[in-house]
């Protein structure tokens, strides 16, 4: 096997050629293509790292702000719990005063009814003890006047 030196020097000038026609017109915009999807996806990643981070600070956000209402809600039952029990409270202290008034006020009108009874059954008793002693006085005046006449008649 002889070696052509020709031909390799040929071939070689022409690899070198092809070289530089790939580097001058294939070779830079395919590795530029290549180089700038290669920052698209550096780009993507990162995008993708700041909406992860962003979605992890609005779930705790929404974390906080669920526990915050259910706080608030605990709050508002048990407010709502101590104003029902100072109402019932109040409103059964209001009913006792008033059974306490109503009672003062029947007791006292029990009372002046019965002092206008009282009053009345002492009058009529009264009347009663001044008739009979009208009664007795009218009967001891007679009885007076009888033993008179018969004292006067045996005389």
């Amino acid at each position: 096997m002889s070696l052509n030196w020709t031909s390799i020097v040929f071939t070689i000038i022409a690899f070198l050629i092809l070289y530089w026609l790939l580097t001058r017109y294939a070779f830079g915009p395919l590795f530029s293509v290549m180089e700038k999807r290669r920052q698209l996806v550096l780009q993507q990643m990162n995008e993708a790292a700041q909406t992860r981070e962003q979605a992890a600070a609005y779930v705790e956000e929404q974390k906080q702000a669920l526990q915050q209402a259910r706080k608030e809600a605990y709050d508002i039952i048990e407010q709502s719990k101590q104003t029902g029990n100072k109402q019932a409270e109040q409103i059964i202290v209001q009913a006792k005063d008033e059974a306490v008034r109503e009672i003062t006020s029947e007791r006292n009108k029990a009372v002046a009814e019965l002092r206008s009874e009282v009053g009345k059954a002492s009058v009529q008793i009264a009347s009663k003890l001044i008739q009979k002693e009208i009664k007795e006085d009218q009967v001891q005046g007679e009885l007076v006047d009888q033993y008179l006449k018969e004292v006067g008649g045996k005389a």
